[in-house]
């Protein structure tokens, strides 16, 4: 891949018919229409939130480097940002007043009210920019290795640039667009930043199971995206259906997975309302996360709750108790092998030759209290399992 080091490129150049969407929060074109500032494989602008975009203001205010940009040659005099997009979409945006920084005096200045010197500063500033060409190959790999904008590119925005296209285009409009008003009921069962194609990265892994580059490297072209909005609504309106109660544990849980698992299964709205208020009550209930396949499943999973097990102050008392009231009448401290045909059925064991055991299982609302605790021994113990 050729590339050509440009050094004669200001700020005012580079800014000069500068197109701002924000709707879509997408720097459009630069240059004199000449610069593709967002091509699809780039991420969404991620700067607006008055301290990367105010920094980028304040190091070229203060002289210092804003670092390398790179464009990639499209045709003659034409060119789309490779890397510093974001640097370039801040720059557009403070010279349009979408934005203020603070100034000496502590007041907000737009680039409008700013002193006529610091704004020839700001447009006089040249940058160091290479341009480079080559085959649509080298530029994804390279895309894929300069990462020098300040914010390391995410999996699922590497993946956007190496599988740029149609698809790519209509799912960041759908998945990645903050202003999608179904964002905000999303957010209650997803992780992570919309801009940052996370809740695009989850439909895709729902919708492929888990073949996320198969699946975009088949659909790259695809003019519409049905398949994978409509699968990502199944999934999200199923679980609102059978969990009325939006609890924040649900947020990030594998919804794709559980839905493909349990979604033939019937269950009670009601009655999963009424069992998830009761789980959360439970002191015993380690992970409230597990909660809701737990429910999913049946309720026989105890291991997803990690429910807390007897302290060693009860196992001590438990012990004793037991142990005492073996060795009097001749029999094993372990009530199970008390009653065996075999040597162990009078042998004492010691503390640590044991394990506290629920008498009736918490999986059958035992409780994890002293009253519903004893010692067995480690073979009958996990011999006995849950039940």
């Amino acid at each position: 891949m050729k590339t050509t080091l440009r050094t004669d490129i200001t700020i005012a150049d580079i800014c000069k018919d500068f197109d701002y969407n924000e709707y879509e929060g997408k720097g459009l074109f630069g240059l004199g229409g000449n610069l593709v500032i967002q091509p699809e494989y780039q991420r969404n602008y991620i700067y607006a939130d008055g301290k990367k975009d105010v920094a980028v203001i304040q190091s070229v205010l203060n002289g210092y480097p804003l670092g390398l940009i790179y464009f990639n040659t499209v045709s003659e005099g034409k060119f789309e940002v490779l890397d510093g997009q974001q640097r370039i979409t801040s720059l557009g945006r403070f010279l349009i007043d979408k934005f203020p920084i603070t100034g000496s005096n502590g007041i907000p200045q737009y680039f409008s009210s700013l002193p006529k010197d610091k704004q020839e500063l700001i447009l006089e500033t040249k940058l160091l920019i290479y341009e480079c060409e080559g085959v649509e190959s080298e530029i994804k790999e390279w895309f894929r290795t300069i990462n020098i904008a300040g914010i390391p590119l995410n999996e699922q925005e590497l993946l956007n640039a190496i599988y740029s296209g149609t698809f790519v285009t209509l799912c960041k409009e759908e998945f990645s667009n903050s202003r999608n008003s179904n964002i905000q009921k999303w957010s209650s069962y997803l992780n992570g930043d919309p801009k940052r194609q996370d809740y695009l990265a989850m439909a895709l892994v729902w919708v492929s199971k888990g073949k996320v580059e198969d699946y975009m490297g088949r659909h790259r072209y695809d003019s519409d995206i049905n398949e994978i909005k409509t699968y990502f609504n199944t999934v999200i309106d199923w679980v609102s259906r059978v969990f009325k109660d939006v609890e924040n544990e649900m947020k990030g849980l594998p919804w794709g997975q559980y839905y493909e698992k349990y979604h033939s299964q019937p269950y009670s709205s009601d009655y999963v309302s009424e069992r998830v208020r009761a789980l959360y009550a439970d002191p015993y209930v380690k992970n409230r996360k597990g909660i809701f396949e737990f429910i999913l499943g049946g309720e026989t999973e105890t291991r997803l709750l990690d429910v807390r097990v007897f302290d060693d102050a009860t196992k001590k008392i438990v012990y004793e108790h037991q142990t005492a009231k073996a060795k009097e009448e001749g029999i094993s401290n372990c009530p199970y092998c008390a009653i065996g045909h075999d040597s162990n059925r009078v042998r004492i064991y010691k503390l640590n030759e044991m394990d506290a055991d629920h008498v009736t299982a918490w999986s059958k609302n035992g409780a994890t209290d002293i009253s519903n605790c004893q010692m067995l021994c480690k073979s009958h113990n996990r011999a006995k399992g849950n039940k």
